[in-house]
């Protein structure tokens, strides 16, 4: 599977982006669907995550009630919106396709990983 993450940019503090990652090479209805980001010499955070009929999501408190993460499987796609976005929320943030049903927020339980999309927040 490649993943193929795009989207991010430069937007002031209280706007939004969405961000968006495309699956090729197999159907990303078999996987779990994770998104992360990671700063310079951090650990890579997960920000949300979506089984794979998309019935199930689940956020972190750090960013639940403003971002919101779907999927189309019939695109094979999914989405990261994220509102009232903060200073804090910049960061390089990466797709990730998990396999099996259990959605987990570990990024060594995901095996694919899209290239990362920068997304800068300004005060």
């Amino acid at each position: 599977v490649q993943l193929q993450a795009s989207g991010g940019g430069l937007v002031q503090a209280g706007g939004s982006l969405r961000l968006s990652c495309a699956a090729s090479g197999r159907t990303t209805s078999s996987y779990a669907m994770g998104w992360f980001r990671q700063a310079p010499g951090k650990e890579r955070e997960f920000v949300a995550g979506i089984t794979r009929s998309g019935g199930t999501t689940y956020y972190p408190d750090s960013v639940k009630g403003r971002f919101t993460i779907s999927r189309d499987n019939a695109k094979n796609t999914v989405y990261l919106q994220m509102n009232s976005l903060k200073p804090e929320d910049t960061d390089v943030y990466y797709c990730a396709a998990k396999p099996g049903a259990i959605l987990t927020t570990t990024p060594e339980s995901y095996v694919y990983w899209g290239q990362g999309t920068q997304v800068t927040v300004s005060s």
